[in-house]
């Protein structure tokens, strides 16, 4: 029988807990590593929406990227939405145990994902740790020079989406080495460039920021913070590898991207 604990460990293993960012609330969020588990789910965003699918799959383990506690609840008044979520997934027995940037900083992690999803090869971490194997993003080439263009034209297919928001001077300019950075990443532009990055991509750049990109005569994109998105199938995959068929795993059908592009 596997128990929450085992599941715990094994991604612990993977994705350390130390190799988060300082203040990040990683880890068990919701429910008792001792329950037994036999059905897991895995998402970028605990959702109530993504609770409801659990609660009709009988989902008794979520792996999510993002905590759905990052900040903590001050009160229990289940007329709010997120409190109610709370209490759905403790009445359901339904645990939550989420790997946010140690999952980024991890080797063969999300970062690695999203640079394999792009079809950067060659790649090694574009703000590394002291052993030089793990940290933030990554960086490394494409197999042939593409314009900025057509390169974030791919990415509609790719992360989902309709639209990309390009930071660049030049749409036409040529491009190989990449800078690649899930999530909120736009203070991490100077370093991508310092790096001798074509191009970074990350998301959530605020206005002025990109600016300074502009300025600075560098280019950007952004495909929306949900690319990380991404991550799901390959959290499955990882659960696959260290289980086999002791245990039963999807990933959400939710999309739980807060914008619409039209």
């Amino acid at each position: 029988m596997i128990v929450a604990q085992d599941v715990i460990d094994a991604i612990e293993n993977f994705a350390p807990i130390k190799l988060a960012e300082k203040g990040d609330p990683t880890g068990l969020q919701i429910g008792n590593p001792k329950q037994p588990i036999k059905r897991i789910m895995t998402t970028l965003d605990v959702r109530p929406e993504v609770v409801q699918e659990a609660i009709d799959k009988k989902i008794d383990f979520i792996w999510s990227h993002h905590e759905p506690l990052f900040f903590p609840a001050k009160n229990l008044d289940l007329s709010d939405p997120q409190n109610k979520m709370y209490a759905d997934l403790i009445k359901h027995d339904i645990l939550v145990y989420a790997s946010h940037t140690n999952l980024d900083s991890a080797k063969n992690g999300l970062n690695d994902w999203l640079a394999e999803t792009l079809s950067i090869k060659n790649v090694v971490p574009l703000i590394p740790n002291d052993d030089g194997v793990t940290g933030l993003g990554r960086i490394g080439t494409l197999d042939d020079e593409l314009t900025i263009r057509s390169f974030a034209e791919k990415m509609h297919e790719l992360f989902k989406v309709t639209q990309v928001r390009v930071i660049s001077k030049n749409l036409n300019q040529k491009i190989k080495k990449i800078a690649v950075l899930g999530g909120d990443g736009g203070k991490f532009w100077p370093i991508a460039q310092q790096s001798g990055a074509d191009l970074f991509v990350t998301a959530d750049v605020y206005y002025h920021v990109g600016h300074d990109i502009l300025a600075s005569d560098f280019s950007v994109i952004d495909p929306d913070h949900h690319m990380e998105a991404i991550a799901n199938k390959y959290m499955v995959a990882r659960i696959v590898d260290w289980f086999g068929d002791s245990v039963s795993v999807v990933e959400t059908s939710i999309n739980t991207d807060p914008y619409n592009y039209v």
